[in-house]
């Protein structure tokens, strides 16, 4: 079989490039006991893989120049010694942008496809989901009646947090970069108000969406769509920091408002979270989302890219604000 693999060829300055990605052939690994090679099908793109091709400390270690990217993968078993797993078995896990990987089984959990289209385990019932499940309801603590502004809220973790709000019985306001996008918003997934960042009177209709003020602010972006949040908090308010897509490309720190004041004013609260430190009541986020979806209280977009060699592209368009929802590539 001929494999082939996406490494980083360099470090981006500033937006990448197709310049920074390297398509090149590689070889089939031989399997050990305990291991599964596994066909993909699908590849996540998310903003956060921006880090980690910078050097530097962070979360996770960034990616080495002429290293396989790795993110999110849905696949299909092709050959297994690992009795967890048989040929067949539809199974996701972090792996490499490649058209087959060889993964030890504890890396993979198998994904039902009667439940849900496949797809979804990396969106609604995968890692943004997730991240909205537990940032939200964690974090924020919603409480029925109060607002709840998400930024970034056509994305994949945003329009799972606008729908999670909705749920709980708040006021929630969107906050995306389009009309088309904000139409999606409050005729599909029932969002109370939705704001186009790029409008040049886009502080003053945040104010006029929110006029019991902002109780919840769930932060995809910052930059100056958080700074216009702050002055419209609420007393015990709650920040969400879960990403930063509008600070990713930029070459030198950000200045803006300070935050603090608001934050003491407000005797507010302002948390930053990873996904993974939830990883041991995945369990939990996955069966309550499914139960949602399944009732139809919860919706899902995807915006498919296809064709392997087409992700880099794919994750290029992420910080364009080319993707309704989830941003995927069909492989195979």
């Amino acid at each position: 079989m001929l494999n082939k693999e996406i490494r980083l060829a360099g470090r981006p300055a500033g937006m990448p490039t197709l310049d920074n990605f390297n398509i090149v052939d590689a070889d089939i690994t031989q399997l050990n006991d305990g291991e599964v090679s596994v066909r993909t099908l699908y590849i996540s793109v998310d903003p956060y893989l921006r880090g980690r091709m910078r050097e530097g400390r962070s979360y996770v270690p960034p990616f080495e120049v002429g290293e396989v990217i790795v993110s999110g993968v849905v696949g299909e078993v092709v050959e297994s010694r690992a009795p967890e797993f048989a040929p067949g078995d539809i199974v996701t896990g972090m792996l490499g942008w490649r058209l087959y990987n060889v993964a030890r089984a504890p890396e993979l959990r198998k994904v039902d496809p009667r439940v849900a289209p496949i797809t979804t385990a990396l969106g609604v019932l995968g890692i943004p989901g997730l991240t909205a499940y537990f940032g939200l309801l964690d974090i924020g603590k919603p409480k029925e009646g109060e607002t709840v502004v998400v930024s970034g809220a056509a994305g994949a973790v945003g329009t799972t947090v606008c729908q999670i709000a909705k749920i709980k019985g708040c006021r929630a306001v969107g906050i995306a970069g389009s009309d088309e996008k904000n139409q999606y918003l409050t005729s599909e997934l029932g969002v109370d108000a939705a704001i186009n960042y790029k409008s040049p009177e886009m502080s003053q209709a945040l104010k006029e969406a929110c006029p019991n003020r902002i109780d919840v602010y769930f932060d995809n972006v910052g930059g100056e769509i958080s700074d216009a949040v702050l002055p419209l908090l609420n007393q015990g308010a709650r920040i969400i920091l879960c990403g930063q897509i509008s600070l990713y490309n930029l070459d030198k720190p950000d200045v803006g408002p300070r935050p603090q004041p608001a934050l003491l004013i407000n005797r507010a609260l302002m948390k930053g979270f990873i996904i993974t430190d939830y990883a041991a009541r995945f369990g939990e986020g996955v069966m309550n989302l499914a139960q949602w979806l399944v009732a139809g209280k919860l919706k899902y977009a995807e915006t498919v890219v296809e064709g392997f060699e087409n992700t880099p592209q794919a994750f290029i368009g992420l910080f364009s604000g080319d993707n309704l929802g989830k941003q995927i590539v069909k492989v195979a």
